[in-house]
């Protein structure tokens, strides 16, 4: 019993009742200067050319919203588009959607009143009084104290009509102002790029942050452990230069997620890949490099991944084997941009990670294409990346 009262506690069941009446206000209205059944068929016809309105749907979408859904932001609210018809496919849905809410709402609107009145004159007739031409069955001039026991079968049939009403239109209303097939595409790609970008953003705040920290620690290590005041000034410096630049591409991740438009030329690549081996060499690591072909003919998405996969091949030597001699080569031939970080494998040295940096640096070269291989390789750990150009 609890149960089938419960939809009568919900503001939603008036709205959708209140939604229903509306579509048959200007009908109604007509109906007073001109009492003819052909009113609803021409109300019925004139609905036809508006529901080719592309903007028709925005303002049924938005009722739809307000008045069926009750101001949830769940799927259900969701799947109701607000967006102009884009297409004869949502024309069409539009103005079955019309001649269907008026339709609705005429037998809603009739139903309703008609069984209110009904209880009203079994009340009535039970208690003596005359009816009029009120229900048929009663026009036998006799009055019977048992109307009034039916009285509620007749509101109870009153409350099925809103409640049942109510959840045919907003079933309707999902059917026919829902997304097209093209438009939950297009949601969906939408959807896949935000994952994506998200993603993305999720690395470089990894790789950024995470190399600045891991420089940072190294340095106040070993400043610590040598005691030497020429040594700590220069970890010191390194400590704030590191910083720095672990600010900049803070800032520029955040302008990213500001600016949704802003262009992403000015996160670094692979030309200032200096700055990143200047850093490893202040935290104690003697990087030797070398570089072959032209750098600068290199795309800027592929040398932007390979700035991060150099930058977080780094960071994982500094925090997991501290001041070792790493061996770095970047080479561009033959369509491809190769990427290769060796040193020694010693003594594992305790510090934070879950092997996310290396799933990243794999997640970025399957992105552009290319291959990743990172391991023990001849006393070595080596991160071999190989980036296709095109």
């Amino acid at each position: 019993m609890v149960r089938m009262l419960r939809p009568f506690g919900r503001a939603v069941t008036y709205t959708r009742l209140l939604h229903l009446f509306i579509a048959i206000v200007w009908p109604s209205m007509w109906l007073f200067i001109e009492e003819a059944w052909w009113t609803w068929v021409v109300a019925a016809a004139v609905l036809a050319p508006v529901g080719l309105v592309p903007a028709m749907r925005t303002v049924e979408g938005l009722q739809a919203r307000l008045l069926l859904t009750g101001h949830r932001h769940d799927s259900e609210s969701t799947d109701i588009v607000v967006a102009p018809s884009a297409s004869w496919s949502d024309r069409g849905r539009l103005v079955v959607w019309l001649e269907a809410r008026l339709l609705l709402g005429c037998a809603t609107s009739m139903l309703t009143v008609q069984l209110l009145i009904a209880s009203v004159d079994l009340v009535s007739a039970a208690f003596g009084r005359d009816i009029g031409e009120g229900l048929l069955f009663l026009l036998d001039g006799h009055h019977h104290r048992w109307y009034a026991l039916l009285a509620p079968l007749t509101l109870a049939a009153m409350a099925a009509t809103v409640v049942g009403s109510g959840r045919l239109i907003t079933a309707l209303a999902l059917r026919l102002l829902g997304p097209s097939p093209a438009e939950r595409l297009a949601a969906m790609e939408m959807r896949t790029e935000q994952l994506l970008e998200r993603t993305r953003i999720a690395r470089e705040l990894h790789d950024s942050i995470g190399h600045a920290l891991t420089v940072a620690v190294v340095q106040a290590g070993a400043a610590r452990a040598a005691g030497d005041p020429a040594f700590t000034d220069r970890a010191l410096a390194a400590i704030e230069d590191t910083g720095r630049a672990a600010l900049e591409d803070l800032e520029r991740v955040l302008g990213i997620l500001r600016e949704s438009e802003r262009p992403v030329s000015s996160r670094p690549t692979l030309t200032d890949a200096d700055r990143l081996l200047e850093s490893a060499r202040a935290s104690g690591a003697k990087v030797d490099v070398e570089m072959a072909g032209p750098l600068d003919s290199v795309p800027a998405p592929v040398s932007r991944e390979g700035y991060r996969i150099l930058q977080e091949s780094l960071t994982n030597v500094l925090r997991h084997a501290g001041a070792v001699p790493v061996r770095v080569r970047i080479e561009v031939d033959d369509g491809a941009l190769g990427l290769e970080v060796r040193n020694p494998l010693t003594a594992d040295i305790p510090g934070p990670g879950r092997g996310s940096g290396l799933r990243g640096i794999r997640e970025r070269a399957a992105l552009l294409g290319g291959r990743a291989q990172t391991g023990p390789d001849q006393g070595d750990w080596q991160v071999q990346v190989e980036l296709p150009l095109r």
